[in-house]
């Protein structure tokens, strides 16, 4: 039967270019989206740009640019990733919007109509770059262990905040009752103790707009401008119409979420507990990434080891990008991503792979089959959907390469090419079976390399080989 399914990436700030950090989330989201509309679900896919806040607000001013023709330049770079990277139907929010920004504000009436918003003075310690609030416990040597870079600041005015510690139970009972909310299940253990062991502290909704006025202003009180993850977490209800449009709103809650490590807590905690607070069900669903490193080292400008997506996929294509991503980056895990490794996987498993082994069977189709094999079963094993299913995308793409390695094998020991000649009938029977599961490895493609599937379809199709290698030694 037919199902809505709703899935979204985090929306990354625009204080940087585009990294290839991102381009795991939304690739790995962008997967999902082709594998549920392959099953004939009905896809709504989010992604976006979040746009308010410190850093975007000091970048701004660095480069002496007004905030909002600063976002415009930034959102574009973020929003060209769809043709970049071979995006499926992609909704673009930004938190500029006013569609959003109106959706923000009527979601703090609720909360403060719920009794969950109050206004204090507090002292913080601050790390900048992830825009949050950090205990002690959370420091290593007095510095944030994301951020290392980063001088924690010190923080003391009056702000309104949200009552986050009236909902440790709630939390606690909604992991309980959904075990597979949040995956890797080690990060839910996580979530479980953070709240257990530490306990939740009610934290900072707002900024004073006279220190810092790049944001959304606080519903009767021109004074403060909304904490900016309070209005990035809004885009995810914001997107699918509410509070105005409850019809789609409806037809598509709750959603999917894709985010990287940095933002358990934001996402599993802060947010749900901000949804209980206005009365909406709770995600579905959190499926959480590790960190891309290069050379064992963190990604970063002044090491020169950044990987620009945009700069890889001008090179070697979109599909080899999306290659790399999927296989051999670690669907969960800190996984490593160098130019040596990324051009040794593209050229055994790509060129040597895939490519190779659709030119020869298709050469062979071309010479010696008369007109293109009816293909009537198309399949594709249960085995690769459950592997998607829970989001283990390198074992999916392992399962297609394992099917490749025996085509390649059976193309060796039997070699119909000099069979058809000598048993000419036995010959092209191994001959249509090559091209029958060439094209269902062509289907299971369709998610992971779309562009890769599309080719291998054409060719079956028209019974001819590639008109160019699909990918070229490098």
């Amino acid at each position: 039967m037919k199902k809505n399914f709703y899935l979204t990436t985090t929306l990354p700030y625009v204080n940087s270019d585009p990294h290839v950090g991102f381009a795991l989330e939304i690739v790995q989201a962008d997967v999902i989206a082709r594998y549920k509309r392959l099953i004939g679900d009905e896809v709504f896919f989010n992604t976006g740009t979040d746009e308010h806040g410190v850093k975007v607000y000091t970048k701004a001013v660095a480069e002496k640019k007004d905030p909002q023709t600063y976002t415009d330049e930034y959102a574009l770079k973020f929003r060209n990733l769809k043709g970049t990277l071979n995006l499926s139907e992609v909704n673009f929010i930004r938190t500029t919007d006013k569609n959003h920004k109106e959706a923000a504000q009527e979601f703090w009436r609720r909360c403060s109509a719920s009794g969950d918003i109050y206004k204090k003075n507090y002292k913080i310690k601050y790390c900048v770059g992830c825009e949050l609030e950090k205990t002690d416990s959370e420091l290593v040597e007095g510095k944030c262990s994301i951020h290392p870079h980063l001088e924690i600041e010190i923080r003391e005015e009056e702000n309104y905040f949200f009552a986050f510690s009236k909902y440790g139970k709630k939390l606690l009972n909604l992991y309980k009752s959904n075990p597979d909310f949040l995956l890797p299940h080690y990060r839910l253990n996580e979530m479980k103790v953070f709240i257990e062991e530490k306990g939740l502290e009610d934290f900072s909704i707002s900024r004073l707009k006279s220190k810092m006025p790049w944001g959304v202003e606080v519903p009767d009180d021109s004074e403060h401008i909304m904490y900016v993850w309070f209005d990035a977490l809004v885009n995810y209800i914001s997107a699918i119409g509410w509070p105005t449009d409850t019809e789609t709103f409806n037809k598509w809650w709750p959603v999917t979420q894709f985010a990287g490590k940095d933002q358990v807590r934001q996402q599993a905690a802060m947010w749900q507990a901000m949804l209980m607070s206005v009365g909406i069900p709770s995600s579905k669903q959190i499926v959480i990434h590790g960190f891309i490193n290069s050379g064992g080292q963190k990604m970063s400008k002044s090491l020169g080891n950044v990987i620009d997506p945009y700069e890889i996929v001008k090179e070697y294509g979109t599909d080899a990008l999306r290659y790399y991503l999927i296989r051999e980056i670690h669907p969960f895990e800190d996984s490593d991503f160098t130019m040596e490794k990324f051009k040794e996987s593209y050229n055994a498993n790509l060129a040597n792979g895939i490519g190779n082994l659709t030119s020869r069977i298709m050469k062979m189709a071309e010479t010696y089959l008369e007109k293109p094999v009816e293909i009537k079963e198309k399949t594709i094993p249960d085995n690769f959907f459950n592997l998607l299913e829970v989001y283990e995308f390198n074992k999916a793409a392992d399962f297609v390469w394992k099917e490749i390695g025996e085509l390649d094998s059976i193309i060796q020991t039997k070699e119909p090419f000099k069979l058809v000649k000598t048993s000419k009938e036995e010959g092209i029977e191994i001959i249509k079976d090559l091209v029958v599961r060439l094209y269902t490895i062509a289907r299971m493609l369709n998610p992971l390399l779309p562009e890769t599937s599309e080719k291998i379809k054409k060719c079956v199709s028209e019974n001819k080989m590639p008109e160019a290698p699909m990918f070229l030694r490098k």
